[in-house]
C-alpha cells in the first residue's frame, strides 16, 4: 500500500477536523436552546452559546471585518502549509501545527459564512434547518457555535480578598468549541516545539535575508 504524501496527510488532518467541529456544531444547534446545558461531569459541561467575535468569544472588530480576516487568513494558511508540505527536511510535527491551526480557521468560517442562511435562531426555541421563512443572518453574518465548557473551579472569594471578596469565580470561564482548540492547540505546541522552524520560516522572509540570499 502506497505511503500517503505529507500534503494528503495535511488534508486529511484538516478535512476530519473540520468535519468533527462541525458535526458537534450541527448537533448542538439541532438539538439544544441557547443557553441551554448539559453536565457531563462536575467540571465539564455542553453549554450552548453563539457568538459574533473571535476565539473564546472575545469581540474586537465588526462581523463583516472578522469574517472576511477569517477567509484571508485561512488562503495564506492554506497556501503556506502547502509549500512547506513540498519543502524537503520539514518536520511533519511542524506540518501538523500549522494543519491544526488551519483546519480551526476553516471550522469557524463554515460558521460565519453559511449559518445564518442555513438555521433560524435558537433563541427559545430549537433550530430548524433550512426553515421556510429562510434563516437568521445574511451571508458572512452568522454566529459562530460554541459548547464546550470547563468550569475547572467554581467558588466564591474570601470576604477578606479587596475588591472581589464575596463575588463568584470560575476559573476557566470561556466557552469555545473544537475549531477554536485546534487553533490554541497548534499555536502553542508551535511555540513550544516549534518555535526555533517557526523563526526560521520568519527570517527567510525577511527582506535582510532575501537581500542576503541574493548576494549570496
Amino acid at each position: 500500500m502506497p505511503r500517503l504524501s505529507r500534503t494528503w496527510k495535511a488534508a486529511l488532518i484538516i478535512l476530519l477536523l473540520v468535519l468533527l467541529d462541525q458535526a458537534v456544531k450541527f448537533a448542538v444547534k439541532t438539538h439544544m436552546q441557547l443557553h441551554d446545558s448539559i453536565r457531563v461531569t462536575d467540571w465539564f459541561y455542553i453549554y450552548f452559546t453563539e457568538n459574533n467575535g473571535m476565539a473564546f468569544g472575545w469581540e474586537l472588530f465588526d462581523k463583516i471585518f472578522l469574517t472576511l480576516f477569517r477567509i484571508l487568513a485561512s488562503g495564506l494558511l492554506v497556501w503556506y502549509l502547502s509549500r512547506l508540505c513540498r519543502r524537503p527536511g520539514v518536520k511533519m510535527g511542524y506540518i501538523v501545527c500549522i494543519a491544526l491551526i488551519t483546519a480551526g480557521a476553516l471550522g469557524n468560517i463554515f460558521d460565519c459564512l453559511f449559518y445564518g442562511l442555513v438555521f433560524d435562531h435558537s433563541y427559545g426555541q430549537v433550530a430548524t434547518l433550512f426553515p421556510r421563512g429562510g434563516g437568521y443572518a445574511p451571508l458572512f453574518y452568522g454566529q459562530v457555535v460554541d459548547m464546550l465548557y470547563f468550569p475547572l473551579i467554581d467558588t466564591v472569594w474570601p470576604d477578606w480578598v479587596p475588591f472581589w471578596g464575596g463575588k463568584e469565580f470560575v476559573f476557566f470561564r470561556p466557552v469555545f468549541n473544537i475549531a477554536d482548540s485546534c487553533i490554541t492547540v497548534g499555536v502553542f505546541a508551535l511555540i513550544i516545539f516549534y518555535h526555533k522552524s517557526l523563526a526560521y520560516d520568519l527570517d527567510r522572509k525577511s527582506p535582510s535575508s532575501a537581500a542576503n540570499e541574493k548576494k549570496a
